[in-house]
């Protein structure tokens, strides 16, 4: 049976991006992304939020280190990934992320000016 783990998300980041390196020297940067949905219920229009944990390794998570910021808008396209854990005090925990394989950065990095920059 085919197999198909795709995603597609356009929003702003809801924070700086936190970039690290692994001992191995690898950098990976983490950042959340907010994507907005607006619906009209009834006469009224709503918004909601959906905030998105993002991963992106080697260059290209520097480089979103270096060109974006809190507020900036990115195209990600990327894969889900599932992880569980164990806290120390035995609790179990699990997350739902997306580990991106391509940044597209949408506004400049001093300006709202759109930039293509596919990494």
């Amino acid at each position: 049976m085919p197999n198909l783990n795709k995603v597609f998300l356009m929003g702003h980041l809801a924070r700086d991006v936190d970039l690290r390196y692994t001992p191995s020297g690898a950098a990976v940067a983490n950042m959340g992304l907010a994507v907005n949905h607006r619906y009209k219920s009834g006469d009224e229009w709503k918004e909601e939020v959906c905030f998105v944990d993002i991963t992106v390794w080697g260059a290209t998570g520097e480089r979103c280190n270096e060109y974006l910021k809190k507020g900036s808008a990115a195209f990600i396209e990327g894969r889900l990934q599932f992880r569980s854990w164990e806290t120390d005090d035995k609790q179990k925990r699990s997350k739902l992320d997306v580990v991106a394989d391509r940044v597209q950065f949408l506004s400049g990095k001093d300006s709202g000016e759109s930039e293509d920059m596919p990494f």
